[in-house]
C-alpha cells in the first residue's frame, strides 16, 4: 500500500460548532491555503466538486482534481463529471483503476468500500507531484457506515470539508452560491452498490445496472436505484416521483427493458428510493471475523458514494 506524506494535517483550522456558514468557507479556504499542491479525489458528486472548485479557487493550477474511470463508474456520470470540470477550467487527469482484479473486491462483502478506495489512494500516491490528497467528507459523514473512510485514514488522506465544520447541506448551499450547477445533483453512489452483498461484483452486472438505470432516467424519473438481487432487479424510485409509475403501460414499459437485459422477474419497491437500503440485507456469513457484531449505520439521509 502507498501511503501519501504530508505534513498539513496539524495545521488546519476548524470552526467553533456555532460558527456561521461564512465563517466555514473562510475556514475551508484558509486549510486549503495552508496544505499548498494537493490533489482532490473527485466523483463529480456535490461534495468532491464543491471541493475541487473551492481549491482551484484557492490554489489555481497547485491543484489537481483525479478521476477513476472504474467500471463501476457509469459512463454518464464519467462524462458530467468531466464537463464540470472543464466548466470551471478545473485541472483534471482521469486515472484507471482496476478493483476487478482484486478478489477481495469482487467477493462483494462489508469491506467492498475499502478495497476501492485503498485501491484509488494507491493509485493516485503514485502521481508524485502533488504530496498530499484530499477527499470530499463532511461532517454528516462522520461515524457513518463507510469502509472507505478507514482507507483515507490509512493513507493520510485530508477531509477539508469536514475539518471545517460542513455538513452536507451547508456543502449544497456553498455550492448553489457559487453558481454550481451541482448544487442539487442527487447522490449517486458506485454501480457495485447496487450489487446485493454476497453476488460477485462483475463487468456483466455493473453494466446490466447502468444500462436499467438509463433506461428509467429516459423515463424521466431523477432519483432511483436498481438493486440486483441476482435475476431479480428491484427497482427504487423516489417516493415523490413514485406515483409516476402507476399505469399499466410504464409497468410494462420497464419489465419489457429489464427482462431484455436478462433479468427473469422485475419488482417495484414500494418504500421507495433509499441511500443504503443493501445495508439491512447484512449478516455475520457477509462480514469479516473482525467485523462480526458490529451493527452498521444505515439511516443516514445524505449517504453518498459508499451509501448503497
Amino acid at each position: 500500500m502507498n501511503t501519501i506524506s504530508h505534513t498539513a494535517t496539524t495545521q488546519t483550522h476548524t470552526p467553533p460548532a456555532e460558527a456561521g456558514l461564512d465563517q466555514k468557507r473562510q475556514a475551508l479556504y484558509d486549510n486549503l491555503r495552508r496544505t499548498g499542491r494537493l490533489m482532490i479525489a473527485y466523483s463529480g458528486g456535490a461534495d468532491s466538486a464543491y471541493l475541487a472548485y473551492a481549491a482551484h479557487l484557492v490554489l489555481g493550477d497547485e491543484m489537481l482534481a483525479v478521476i477513476a474511470d472504474s467500471p463501476s463508474l457509469a459512463r454518464a456520470d464519467l462524462r458530467a463529471a468531466i464537463a464540470f470540470a472543464d466548466s470551471h477550467s478545473i485541472p483534471l487527469r482521469v486515472i484507471k483503476t482496476n478493483e476487478l482484479a482484486d478478489p477481495d473486491y469482487v467477493r462483494n462483502d462489508r469491506t467492498r468500500c475499502f478495497h476501492c478506495k485503498d485501491e484509488l489512494f494507491d493509485v493516485m500516491a503514485d502521481i508524485r507531484d502533488f504530496p498530499a490528497v484530499a477527499y470530499g467528507m463532511n461532517l454528516d459523514d462522520i461515524g457513518d457506515f463507510r469502509p472507505g473512510q478507514k482507507a483515507a485514514v490509512q493513507h493520510n488522506v485530508l477531509a477539508p470539508l469536514a475539518e471545517a465544520g460542513l455538513s452536507k447541506s451547508e456543502v449544497r448551499q456553498l455550492a448553489r452560491e457559487a453558481g454550481l450547477s451541482v448544487w442539487d445533483r442527487p447522490a449517486s453512489a458506485c454501480l457495485s452498490s447496487r450489487i446485493a452483498y454476497g453476488l460477485p461484483v462483475t463487468q456483466e452486472t455493473l453494466q446490466r445496472i447502468e444500462d436499467g438505470e438509463a433506461f428509467l432516467s429516459t423515463l424521466g424519473f431523477r432519483q432511483f436505484r436498481v438493486r440486483h438481487h441476482g435475476d431479480i432487479a428491484r427497482v427504487e424510485i423516489a417516493r415523490g416521483e413514485l406515483e409516476q409509475t402507476f399505469s399499466l403501460s410504464v409497468f410494462d414499459r420497464i419489465t419489457a427493458e429489464f427482462k431484455r437485459l436478462g433479468y427473469k422477474f422485475v419488482t417495484l419497491d414500494m418504500e421507495g428510493f433509499r441511500s443504503g437500503s443493501m445495508n439491512s440485507m447484512l449478516s455475520s456469513s457477509f462480514l469479516p471475523a473482525s467485523e462480526i457484531g458490529r451493527k452498521p449505520d444505515n439511516t443516514h439521509p445524505h449517504a453518498d458514494e459508499e451509501a448503497r
